[in-house]
């Protein structure tokens, strides 16, 4: 009597060359949930658009020159519509690209106060080839595969509080208290006492509610129900913003239908980059130092970000690699040089991507239409501020909760284990850096 041959699970076959192509029925997906997960991705990071130029246009360089307002909101919505298609159809992977939050903030108080706004972005440009060097030899992913699981699960659950304190900040239920003790607390002065953080609540409520009860499109229906309702409130009230004196106003935008919806886009910032003029202003060893901790921070935060956003997809291998990762690398340093041309800054994977793949995105195609929508975002950029802060902040809590779900994958019986997760996990929320908790986590794990 023969042995059987062993049980296998059959692969589902794909319907066409598109769906070959994007690996959608292999991954479980439906061409429907990549829709909406590529709309809800676009959804969350469209506050990029303007946020973005609010902090790269606000501060003047050492020459005294500042970028444009409106051209920072072109170019930053052109770069991540081309780099989010790019890496979709080269990764098949839903990881969506924008300027990095870390970085911008990084050139506009660490940097422009020493160089000029094109040197700055010169910076970004040469940040972003030795990140595409590291990937394309390999050394990038012999890095990434070095890190043991442990931590790799920990940089997710980590991430997801980030995500989730993200939300909490801006949405103005987590505020400074302006004292030693407690730094923070609930709302102001210890409740909820404005609109905007009672409609943040009541989308948080519906949402969670729509996940619970295993409601398709549970995070879109949220998120465009949220924005209805602050519409209307906004209609009635004439709350406005906080910017206009009025602290229980709106964050960074209010949520009214524009006068105008259609506008062309100004580009002329894109090629506006000198590669070599700040190492002759500032000198070669200080403009190196800035290219490292350049390179330091794009480099964990994409490591972590592409780890946390694999396991939430489903598509991370045990050892928390997961398909195509040497194109992934390599796209992701191609985002910081694009950035830099463009001077956007850097443009890297974002954790907001969490929020289509919580609606059931798992292929590049999401990809082709986050990215499809910024770059008509360029031309309705009066648009993307309808949606509040307040609102999206709610989909960042529920990813948040979602991505912590990774935990039940580590033995925290051990405790040279439990350490560094558990600085890991703390530290990234707690010091508003994904790099740093990567950091107290290695550092942790080598010394116990």
């Amino acid at each position: 009597m023969s042995a059987s041959a062993p049980e296998t699970t059959a692969v589902p076959e794909p319907k066409n060359a598109f769906d070959r192509f994007f690996e959608i029925t292999a991954r479980g997906s439906t061409v429907g949930g990549e829709i909406r997960g590529g709309v809800v991705t676009f959804v969350t990071m469209a506050y990029i658009v303007i946020l973005n130029p609010i902090i790269l246009s606000g501060t003047p360089d050492v020459a005294g020159d500042a970028l444009g307002f409106s051209q920072v909101a072109a170019v930053t919505a052109l770069t991540a519509g081309v780099m989010t298609m790019l890496f979709g159809l080269v990764t098949r992977l839903p990881f969506a690209f924008a300027a990095g939050l870390g970085i911008n903030s990084f050139l506009a108080v660490g940097i422009v106060g020493q160089v000029t706004w094109p040197e700055a972005m010169g910076l970004v440009v040469i940040n972003g080839l030795i990140i595409v060097l590291l990937a394309v030899t390999g050394l990038r992913r012999m890095i990434f595969e070095a890190v043991p699981l442990a931590l790799k699960t920990a940089i997710t659950v980590g991430i997801g509080l980030f995500i989730a304190f993200i939300g909490f900040v801006d949405s103005g239920l987590v505020t400074s208290t302006g004292l030693s003790s407690p730094p923070v607390g609930l709302g102001v002065g210890g409740s909820i006492t404005t609109i905007p953080t009672a409609l943040f609540v009541l989308t948080l409520v519906i949402t969670a509610v729509l996940l619970v009860r295993k409601v398709k499109a549970a995070l879109l229906i949220g998120l465009l129900s949220g924005t209805v309702i602050a519409v209307i409130v906004q209609a009635v009230t004439g709350l406005g913003a906080k910017a206009d004196g009025n602290p229980g106003g709106w964050g960074l935008s209010v949520p009214t239908l524009p006068a105008q919806w259609v506008s062309l886009p100004d580009l002329s910032l894109v090629g506006q980059v000198d590669l070599v003029g700040s190492f002759g202003r500032i000198g070669v060893l200080a403009a190196l130092m800035l290219v490292f901790t350049l390179v330091f921070t794009n480099f964990f935060d994409a490591m972590g970000t592409m780890t946390g956003l694999s396991r939430e997809a489903g598509l991370a291998a045990p050892d928390g690699t997961f398909p195509r990762l040497r194109s992934a690398l390599v796209i992701e340093g191609i985002g910081a040089v694009a950035g830099g041309a463009t001077s956007s800054s850097s443009n890297t994977v974002f954790i907001e991507s969490g929020s289509g793949i919580g609606e059931g995105a798992r292929t590049g195609l999401a990809n082709v239409v986050t990215g499809g929508l910024f770059l008509l975002a360029m031309f309705f950029t009066p648009l993307t501020s309808i949606v509040p802060t307040e609102i999206a902040a709610a989909a960042l809590v529920i990813v948040g909760a979602l991505m912590m779900a990774q935990i039940r994958h580590v033995d925290l019986s051990d405790m040279s284990v439990l350490i560094p997760v558990f600085l890991t996990v703390t530290v990234m929320p707690l010091t508003y850096s994904i790099a740093n908790g990567i950091g107290a986590g290695f550092v942790s794990w080598v010394l116990i």
